[in-house]
This record gives structure tokens, C-alpha cells and sequence, in this order.
């Protein structure tokens, strides 16, 4: 071999020396504080953010602003038709209420009903089903306690961990979107207005789009809906709603629970219209239901 080539050998040793001290520099930046990543990795045990979702829950919330009673109770001893209910001299409009006991502790969901004040005895009456589920006996007057119910709807979150890192979770998800906007935003845009000065059909579709869906059956009405009793024991509130099947009704019964203790409601409906809501209401009654009446769910 020349002796003109070793110098071009030894240029060429040199840099590939050169080139393996940069990467160690490198590595060893990496792995400065202890946490060693490669540039093109990502880091171990990293993890996408959790996404968070959230639900609507329906739930009855005690109102005694609406209503609140304390006083004795009594129980005729007769039959009652309409399952749990309670009625008082008070009550303007019927109202979902819930009962307790004060001599046992026994509570139970039932209807709120108004009474004649001329009537003889305690100023609260409880219907068979309430006395039943109440541990009363027939003659013997109780002491009651009887709050007005109300639905309410809120937002609850879907698990506690994913509540407290909603704003990381939220704002690593939202991150990427200026990007991406800003690289779109001249393609989309151009093209946009290009249709637009051209063809003026071309926004045709959006009206369309926007287009109200048509209202549902019972929009008009506040309460479209017939309830014909609030019943402590799901058999009986079956057995009710196929009475009314029989009578040529669409019956439901729809569960619902209060401090973990469920109850059934047995309700008619969405009624259209006013009249059908007072046809609903007259065939309801003609079946022994003299106390049912309208609500909105």
C-alpha cells in the first residue's frame, strides 16, 4: 500500500472517533438526574391519559318546603285501592311523599293526597298498602312524619380517580388540536370559499341538517302521564298494570328506590293532548282509581 493513501486512512479513523464521542455525550445527557430515555422512545410505564365521562342520575331529594306533616295516623281497616298513600287536609296538589314511622323507624314511598278537614280522627289517613309497609295496625293511630319528594337530575362523574385528573386528562386531549387546525385550516378553508363564489347551492344540505326533529308525544303537556298508585310490593303494582291491560290500556310500571328501599309506580301514558289525557284519566278511575292523577313522568 501507498504511503500517500495513510493519511486519507487516518482522516477517516479520526472522524468515525469523533462521531462515537457525540453519541456518548448524548446517552449520557440522557441519563443525567437518573432518568435515562432514548430520543426516538418513549419512557417506560407511560400511559395515555383516561378519558372521563360523565352521566346524568335521576334521584328523589326530600323538599319539605313543598310539604312537611307531623302528626298521628290512622288506618280504617278497610282495603284500599292505589297502593301506598296518605292523605291530609293540607295538601293542595297531590305530591310524591315520603312516610316514616316515628314509633318503629319504618319509612316507605307512597302519594299524597288531600282530605275533608270534617272528617272524624287523626288528621293523617294512610291507605292498607301504607299501613302494611309501615308496621301500623287497623284502629291504631301512629306517629307519622310525611316530606314532599322531588326529582332531581345531576351530573355525577363515572369514578373518583378519573375526577380528580379531569383537567390533565382534558388538556392533554385538547393539546394536539391548534396543530392540527392550523395545518388544515388553509386546505379547508380555500376550497370553502371557492364553492361558496361558484355554486350558491352548495349550502343547500344545511337547513336540512339543522331541520327540528319533531316534537315527542306529550311535549305540550306538563304532565302527560296518568299515575295510578305508588306500590311498596312490585306484585302488587303487576297486578294493577294488568288490570289495566285488560281495560284496554298501555300500562308501565317503573321502579325506582329511596335511601337503598325500592318502590314501583304504575303510570298511563304520554297523553298527545289535553283531551286525551282526560280520557286517559276518566277510564282510569271507571277501574276503582278514583285518586289517580297527572304527572310528568
Amino acid at each position: 500500500m501507498s504511503r500517500d493513501n495513510q493519511p486519507l486512512r487516518t482522516k477517516k479513523r479520526r472522524a468515525a472517533g469523533l462521531g462515537v464521542s457525540i453519541l456518548a455525550i448524548g446517552l449520557l445527557a440522557g441519563c443525567e438526574g437518573g432518568d435515562f430515555s432514548l430520543p426516538f422512545g418513549a419512557k417506560d410505564g407511560a400511559s395515555a391519559p383516561r378519558s372521563t365521562s360523565t352521566k346524568l342520575v335521576e334521584r328523589d331529594v326530600e323538599a319539605p318546603e313543598v310539604f312537611s306533616a307531623t302528626d298521628e295516623g290512622l288506618w280504617d281497616g278497610r282495603p284500599s285501592l292505589g297502593g301506598v298513600w296518605v292523605a291530609h287536609p293540607d295538601v293542595t296538589e297531590p305530591e310524591r311523599v315520603i312516610v316514616r314511622n316515628e314509633a318503629n323507624g319504618k319509612f316507605v314511598i307512597g302519594a299524597l293526597f288531600r282530605r275533608e278537614r270534617e272528617l272524624p280522627g287523626p288528621k293523617l289517613q294512610i291507605s292498607s298498602d301504607a299501613a302494611a309497609a309501615l308496621g301500623i295496625l287497623a284502629g291504631a293511630p301512629a306517629p307519622l312524619n310525611v316530606t314532599a319528594l322531588r326529582r332531581e337530575e345531576s351530573a355525577a362523574p363515572e369514578g373518583s380517580f378519573e375526577a380528580e385528573n379531569t383537567g390533565d386528562a382534558t388538556s392533554a386531549i385538547a393539546a394536539p388540536a391548534p396543530v392540527t387546525a392550523t395545518a388544515l385550516e388553509p386546505a379547508a378553508t380555500a376550497p370553502a370559499k371557492a364553492a361558496a363564489s361558484t355554486t350558491p347551492t352548495a349550502a343547500a344540505p344545511v337547513p336540512a341538517a339543522q331541520k327540528p326533529a319533531s316534537p315527542a308525544a306529550g311535549a305540550k303537556l306538563s304532565k302527560p302521564f296518568v299515575q295510578l298508585g305508588i306500590f311498596s310490593v312490585e306484585a302488587n303494582a303487576t297486578r294493577t298494570a294488568k288490570q289495566m291491560r285488560g281495560a284496554g290500556m298501555v300500562p308501565t310500571v317503573k321502579e325506582s328506590s329511596i335511601n337503598n328501599k325500592p318502590f314501583w309506580r304504575v303510570v298511563i301514558g304520554p297523553a298527545t293532548s289535553q283531551s286525551e289525557l282526560d280520557s286517559l284519566l276518566k277510564k282510569v278511575k271507571a277501574e276503582g282509581f278514583t285518586d289517580a292523577y297527572a304527572v310528568s313522568n
